[in-house]
């Protein structure tokens, strides 16, 4: 059906719905595929560069822009209802709010962690295979 089509149901359709949600000029979506994969490149080169426990935020960091690379122009909640956005961002607060109880909570049982295989698995193994990793709390390792 074309948009000149004479008949009544094509005038009864076009007033429904419009035919698209929200048109993005294509040098944005252009702009927004380069950046994201210039993070990309990014977030590999990072790799091979060792600052400690560093890497891990900087990669955090930059895969929190390129969501919010996509969120904003590939998922149009620039163009959206404001209600949206506050409902994107409530979740995903949601979710930083989770992992962080969860991080927060590993420091509870960290003495009782076994660094090598579990003490019934050991025994076994001691009989079966000698010289297998003998298994120790990281509290006595600490020691």
């Amino acid at each position: 059906m074309s948009h000149t089509d004479p008949s009544p149901h094509s005038a009864a359709h076009a007033t429904d719905q419009p035919l698209v949600g929200h048109l993005v000029p294509v040098r944005i979506l252009i702009s927004t595929a380069a950046a994201l994969l210039a993070l990309t490149i990014i977030t590999v080169a990072v790799r091979y560069i060792d600052v400690g426990e560093f890497n891990v935020w900087v990669a955090i960091g930059i895969a929190v822009v390129k969501a919010a690379l996509v969120a904003t122009f590939f998922m149009h909640l620039k163009w959206d209802r404001p209600f949206n956005v506050l409902v994107f961002v409530g979740c995903t607060l949601f979710v930083v709010l989770m992992i962080a109880f969860c991080v927060l909570d590993t420091s509870q049982y960290r003495d009782t962690q076994f660094t090598g295989n579990p003490p019934m698995a050991q025994e076994t193994l001691d009989a079966n295979a000698p010289g297998a990793p003998i298994t120790q709390k990281k509290a006595d390792i600490n020691r």
